[in-house]
Parts: structure tokens; C-alpha cells; sequence
């Protein structure tokens, strides 16, 4: 760990300390080490500082690094990017109240600076799912990279998208990054550390508390090119295209069912002047981004066809073993024909089955 990292850390986490006042601070002092050493009537004659703020820094200063962050860090493999790091994602700093810092686990490359999120409903649809694995896929055979929240549904499935093809992916957490949520996506989370990176702003430990998700969400947005949903009129995902056209980023809307409350959301973007998409070109030409697999050096492998039971199936087997009764009951199918789907399934290699006849996610 570099030496000053801890007071990057110390600052960052005390309470009442934002995004743009750590900055200002660093700005008026030279760095986070010589903020924590002002006095409290030097921190109290500044703008926006009031006495409650100066003590939270002053505190801040005196108490020590929790031990077990930097157990935690190491043993994760994980590394801090501070704002001032030159591998600090270039894209983020254009946003107003970009992170002071970032825990990464797996890699940011440069690469990373041609990206789209793809979001959307934790209840979506099948047809939600298929699009949304579709044009992930179809993003990361271009050299794209896919931003999501690696939370059920869309997240979920668009991360896997990217993977089945080779392709590099990045979930931005509302959550430390020792803390996966759901639980259930926790071998989800280390392929992408494999692939791509597990990111986030909030130190280890952080419990994924409703207000960390908003704050989430203008990371992914201010990551990406354009940003991709299926979701509800009042849901994450609609907040996250709301960042995107506060950030000036573009803004792309799946169009579905009108008779489905999914479809709300993104009909409503639409109406408000995002990009209409029916297919990965669409994205595509509107961000000048060439058309070509070889963009990626990936070879084109496209998504295998299922079939109506197929999908259904697929939506009820998660990364957690699961037996064939359960997959059953969850799926509403009959028992031989599950049978013959799971078979179908694991030929066309996206389900795998463990020892005791259990089913996961490949």
C-alpha cells in the first residue's frame, strides 16, 4: 500500500465529506494527508465547513486505519485508485462528483474508455433477458466493454453475455468490494474479476445499504459511452439513464410490450429523446464505434437459439447449485420435460451439472 493511501481513505470515509468538498479540500491543501493535519480553526474558516464537518475531519486524522482493510485488500488482490492515478478511469473524471477514490479488484485497462452500460429490471422479462444478453454480447465481440451493477436480472444477465463471448466486463458495486450482493452472483463476481473488474467507491466492509445504489449508478453512467435499460418508470436503472443525460452521455432505450410495466421506463426515454434500439448496430453507428469483431480481436460467437421453454428454464438457474425439484418447482415446468431441458441446456453450454444432480449457471 502506497504510504499516503491511508489518508485518502481516513478523509474519504468521514462523515459529511461528498465527492466535490474532498476535492476542494485537496485543492486548498495540496493533499488528503495535509487536509487531516489542519487545526479546526483553520478547516472552520473555509467555505461550506462548518464545526461539524471540521470535527469529522479532525476525528478522521486520529483515528487509525482499520486493520483489518488492509488484510481485507491484500488478501483480495485488490488495488486503490485515487483521482490523481493515471489509471484512473478518464471517462469518470469528466463527471461533476466523480469518486476521490476506487477499490478495484481484477483490472482497468485503457479499453475500458470505449464502454456502454447495459441495466435494467431485477424482475425482466424473458424477452428482457435475451435482448439484454444479446447486445451485451453483441457490444464485447466489437471491443466494447459492458458496464453493470451485477445485480439480478438485466445486470446479471448482461454481464454473462460478455463472458460467454471472451469479452471484457465491469460491475460498479453499491457495496464493498468484499461484500457481493446479491450473494447468490458471488461466482459471477470472480469471472468478471477475471475478465474485466469489480469496482467501487465505498470502502471494504460496506454493507449495500439503499443510499449507496443511487451514488452507484452515476459511477456506471460516467463510465460509459450510452447506457441501456428495460426497467420500470420508477426504478435503478431509470436513474442511471437519468445520470447519463445529466453527464451528457448518450442515452439508448430497448422498446417492448406496451401492455408491460417493463416496457414503461425505456418508452418513456424514448419519448424524451433517447436513441430507440433494436439491435447492437444501432449503438453502434450513433457512437462511431466500427462495426467489426476484429475491432476486438474476438472471434464472433454467437449466442445459441433456445427455445420459449428454454429461456424460462434458464431464468431459474442462478450461479448457486440448485437441485432439478427445485429448478422444477421455480420454472412452473413438468418434470421429464425439465429433464430434457436441462440436457439441452448443458450441450449448448450454459448450464453445468455438479456431482449429487445439481444444476448452476456455466
Amino acid at each position: 500500500m502506497q504510504p499516503d493511501l491511508e489518508s485518502w481513505q481516513r478523509l474519504n470515509s468521514a462523515p459529511g465529506i461528498g465527492p466535490v468538498l474532498f476535492r476542494q479540500l485537496v485543492k486548498r491543501f495540496g493533499s488528503p494527508k495535509r487536509v487531516l493535519a489542519a487545526s479546526m480553526a483553520e478547516l472552520c474558516s473555509l467555505p461550506n465547513i462548518d464545526e461539524k464537518r471540521a470535527r469529522a475531519i479532525f476525528e478522521a486524522s486520529e483515528v487509525p486505519l482499520r486493520e483489518e482493510w488492509r488484510s481485507l485488500l491484500k488478501e483480495l488482490g485488490a488495488t486503490i485508485l485515487t483521482y490523481q492515478d493515471p489509471g484512473y478511469p478518464q471517462r469518470l473524471l469528466t463527471i461533476y462528483d466523480y469518486p476521490p477514490l476506487l477499490y478495484v479488484r481484477g483490472r482497468l485497462t485503457e479499453a475500458d474508455e470505449l464502454a456502454v452500460a447495459v441495466v435494467g429490471s431485477r424482475r425482466a422479462s424473458s424477452y428482457g433477458r435475451k435482448v439484454a444478453q444479446n447486445i451485451a454480447a453483441g457490444l464485447a465481440q466489437r471491443g466494447v466493454t459492458v458496464i453493470s451493477g451485477l445485480a439480478r436480472g438485466v445486470d446479471s444477465v448482461a454481464h454473462r453475455g460478455v463472458l460467454a463471448v471472451g469479452g471484457r466486463t465491469v460491475a460498479v458495486l453499491g457495496s464493498g468490494i468484499d461484500v457481493i450482493y446479491p450473494a447468490e452472483n458471488q461466482a459471477l463476481a470472480e469471472q468478471i474479476v477475471q475478465n474485466g473488474a469489480v469496482i467501487s467507491e465505498f470502502p471494504p466492509g460496506s454493507e449495500p445499504e439503499a443510499g449507496h445504489f443511487p451514488r452507484r449508478n452515476r459511477i456506471i453512467s460516467g463510465l460509459s459511452m450510452g447506457v441501456v435499460v428495460e426497467a420500470r418508470v420508477r426504478s435503478g436503472a431509470l436513474l442511471t439513464a437519468r445520470f447519463a443525460l445529466d453527464q451528457n452521455r448518450e442515452v439508448f432505450a430497448v422498446p417492448g410490450n406496451i401492455d408491460f410495466a417493463g416496457s414503461q421506463g425505456p418508452h418513456h426515454l424514448i419519448q424524451d429523446g433517447a436513441k430507440l434500439v433494436r439491435n447492437v448496430q444501432d449503438i453502434l453507428d450513433e457512437l462511431s464505434v466500427p462495426g467489426r469483431a476484429e475491432h476486438a480481436g474476438l472471434p464472433v460467437r454467437s449466442m445459441p437459439s433456445l427455445s420459449a421453454d428454454e429461456e424460462k428454464l434458464l431464468d431459474v438457474v442462478t450461479d448457486q447449485p440448485a437441485a432439478v425439484d427445485g429448478l422444477i418447482a421455480r420454472s412452473g415446468l413438468q418434470p421429464a420435460e425439465t429433464l430434457v431441458l436441462l440436457l439441452s441446456l448443458e450441450m449448448k453450454g450454459l448450464v453445468q451439472q455438479l456431482s449429487g444432480k445439481k444444476f448452476v449457471r456455466k
